[in-house]
């Protein structure tokens, strides 16, 4: 399963007044995601970015029954949850705790903030909904007290169909989210320079 293994880039955890967690899409690695950075407004984060074993947190599409993506899937929210306890145990509290994943790594940041909501730093998701064939409202706990979330995709994605994304953000907006919706038209699997700007402004502020 994964192991506990990332790579760390921005400021020591020692004087960070914010870290980072960012998390790859399939077939890319810890390496890929942290060189979104450098078009982010990250300065004082510590960035920590843990990487999939095989490059990929779980083998099939995130809308297969869950069952089909274990015990993958649940060791990737065990490794996020085991990373957000060490930092806490640092003095580094939930509301200074970031979250960003693309594609595969957005689903598994929205699927494990949406297991523990609470208040976050921000969250952002580029094209990412909440797993399984359908979703699972029992799954899900906790308040977001008004963390902000940033759900961007383009409308049609070849592998998160637009319906998905929207009612994941009914969803966590209902668990108390400051949610923003963006769909782009015919973006395509990628991130924009458009969505980077969005999050600077929305997240990253």
């Amino acid at each position: 399963m994964h192991k506990k293994e990332f790579v760390a880039a921005g400021v020591s955890l020692d004087i960070a007044q914010k870290v980072l967690i960012m998390l790859h899409g399939r077939g890319a690695d810890a390496d890929d995601i942290l060189g979104l950075a450098e078009e982010l407004n990250l300065s004082g984060f510590a960035l920590i970015a843990p990487e999939a074993n095989a490059n990929s947190w779980y083998p099939h599409s995130f809308l297969s029954p869950p069952s089909l993506n274990e015990p993958w899937l649940s060791s990737a929210l065990n490794l996020l949850k085991e990373i957000t306890e060490d930092l806490n145990s640092k003095g580094i509290e939930n509301e200074y705790i970031y979250f960003l994943g693309f594609s595969q790594g957005a689903c598994l940041t929205l699927e494990f903030t949406s297991r523990h909501a609470d208040k976050y730093g921000g969250i952002v998701a580029f094209t990412g909904g909440l797993i399984g064939d359908h979703i699972y409202p029992e799954n899900y706990k906790g308040n977001f007290s008004g963390t902000r979330i940033l759900l961007a995709s383009s409308d049609p994605d070849p592998h998160v169909p637009a319906e998905r994304v929207s009612s994941s953000s009914k969803l966590l907006s209902g668990m108390n989210a400051n949610v923003k919706l963006v769909f782009y038209k015919g973006m395509g699997h990628t991130i924009s320079s458009e969505e980077i700007e969005v999050a600077n402004e929305f997240i990253f502020r």
